[in-house]
């Protein structure tokens, strides 16, 4: 072993707290892999905030049902890069469509990615743009006259029976889509469930556990982005759209809690051979990221915040900060979740007598420069999308215009 590796060795077994085997010193899955189901929440998440309005015909959340929808593109768009930096060779990537493998459940995300990515989020997004699209067109010049031309793919129709159509492919996308969202972020908490050697892993809620957070950080991270892009904008916030917003986030918080504490109950009831390390795991190791961070600061005090905001009688103004202060914390909890499960999972020995320290580096290819990087691309992206697809209702015209016989013909 050369001087290099026996010194990470010695500094990886100096964070070693009971016995380990050498061979699970180092942990295998990394913060990216933590992102990446962090990213896929947020996709799911938003896509079921929209369905709201859509299929559920919940009007308050109108201004933020385009929103969303982009948000879970860009979001969507990123969400696989934290795998291929992680496996270190994304070319391979299409591999996986020309020797399709059922029996993986990693190997069917790319079928899973490729339909709600393909068939589901963009068929939707164009169809309830393309109306507006064509009318932009019309207006536009330069680059963008093109940009909407393209993406239109050269649509002309903007009769009230064409209209009527998108509104229809768009509710039925839509319900087709919610079902989609809960299998492109349940599966990840399938796989995690269905690895029986881990108990910390191993649980029958973990899918579920996994999409009710995922929904939680999607209407979180929405009601972030709605609030910081209307005062950019420098609009009026909707406070009826902030209140349905921030009532549904504290609905879903309270369910995901509840799931949270019932999954822990089982494991005291059942109270198997790893107990033991996993009470050393929470109270040791994990305390500050699961019990102060998630628990604590992601969980209850955005449920006590939220709750005393939306059943009080307090100032818009004081609604407004503490409903955009909940969203933030729920997102550190919803990281701080994923962190818990991707890497507590591997910090105790299999022989459940140990346990073991992650050590986050800041460079290299699984480092936190890179993480950074993945989790600033999304909203990149997302500014790119609302410059050629404003989501905002002073960027559209009457749904329903009176055609004039030149767009008619």
């Amino acid at each position: 072993m050369d001087p290099e590796h026996l010194a990470q060795l010695e500094s990886a077994l100096g964070q070693v707290t009971g016995f380990i085997y050498p061979n699970e010193v180092e942990l295998h899955w990394s913060i990216l892999i933590v992102i990446y189901p962090y990213l896929t929440g947020l996709v799911a998440g938003a896509f079921i905030l929209a369905s709201l309005e859509r299929v559920f015909n919940v009007k308050e959340l109108q201004p933020t049902y385009r929103l969303a929808l982009l948000t879970a593109l860009a979001f969507l768009i990123v969400a696989p890069m934290p795998l291929q930096a992680h496996l270190g060779h994304p070319e391979r990537a299409f591999e996986i469509f020309l020797t399709p493998n059922s029996a993986s459940a990693m190997a069917m995300f790319g079928f899973v990615y490729a339909w709600y990515l393909m068939v589901v989020l963009l068929m939707e997004i164009w169809f309830d743009y393309r109306a507006d699209l064509v009318r932009w067109r019309q207006s536009d010049k330069g680059v963008m006259k093109l940009v909407h031309w393209v993406i239109s793919l050269g649509s002309r129709d903007i009769s009230p029976a064409a209209v009527a159509f998108d509104r229809k492919a768009v509710q039925f996308i839509t319900i087709v889509g919610i079902p989609s969202a809960f299998l492109l972020h349940g599966y990840v908490g399938f796989i995690f469930g269905s690895v029986k050697a881990n108990p910390w892993w191993s649980s029958v809620l973990m899918p579920i556990v996994f999409l009710f957070s995922a929904i939680v950080s999607g209407i979180s991270m929405v009601l972030l982005i709605y609030y910081v892009t209307t005062l950019l904008r420098r609009k009026a916030l909707d406070m009826k759209c902030l209140n349905t917003l921030a009532s549904f986030l504290l609905y879903t918080l309270i369910i995901d809690l509840s799931l949270e504490a019932l999954d822990f109950i089982h494991r005291l009831y059942e109270s198997e051979e790893s107990i033991e390390i996993l009470e050393q795991l929470i109270f040791g190791k994990l305390f500050l990221s699961l019990t102060i961070v998630q628990i604590l600061l992601g969980t209850i005090v955005p449920i006590v915040f939220l709750a005393a905001a939306r059943f009080s009688e307090l100032p818009n103004e004081m609604k407004r900060m503490i409903y955009f202060v909940a969203a933030v914390l729920v997102q550190v909890g919803i990281f701080s979740t994923r962190w818990n499960v991707v890497i507590g999972g591997q910090l105790f020995s299999k022989s459940l007598r140990g346990l073991t320290a992650y050590k986050l580096e800041f460079g290299g290819q699984e480092g936190l420069l890179v993480a950074v990087g993945l989790l600033v691309l999304p909203f990149v992206i997302l500014a790119l999308l609302l410059k050629i697809l404003p989501p905002w209702e002073d960027a559209t015209t009457d749904p329903d215009p009176e055609p004039s016989e030149a767009q008619l013909t």
